[in-house]
């Protein structure tokens, strides 16, 4: 997966905008003013920031070299992954969507069940059209 298509995948969830509050370099994705996920825009490899499940974190860490705890985040509830360097793009999608309702499920009741009711809204819609 290279940065676009993580750009895109990113912001195709319900309700999720784009944003660089830390400057040019670094593009902030987030639900409901939350940050799941942020995109280093000068790193090579091209690396990003997921929100985890601490025992996920660590049995990602385990699988993959090109995953490690979040860089200038929280270690526990973060990792920093390498997206274009071997991971599956199934995997990588895995992730967003993991990273993305973490958060969302953390917003106030009425603002995550609309995050979440829009998202299996979107899904049941592409696969009626296959």
């Amino acid at each position: 997966m290279d940065l676009a298509q993580f750009r895109e995948y990113c912001l195709s969830k319900p309700r999720a905008t784009e944003d660089t509050p830390f400057g040019p370099n670094v593009l902030v994705f987030k639900v409901g003013g939350k940050m799941f996920a942020l995109a280093a825009l000068d790193e090579v490899p091209t690396t990003v920031n997921l929100k985890c499940d601490p025992d996920l974190a660590l049995d990602l860490r385990d699988r993959y070299e090109q995953i490690r705890p979040g860089y200038h985040m929280n270690k526990k509830h973060w990792n920093t992954v390498e997206i274009d360097t071997g991971i599956p793009d199934a995997e990588l999608r895995k992730m967003i969507d993991h990273s993305f309702e973490l958060v969302a499920k953390s917003l106030p009741t009425s603002t995550a069940k609309v995050a979440t009711r829009s998202h299996r809204n979107s899904t049941a819609g592409r696969r009626g059209r296959h």
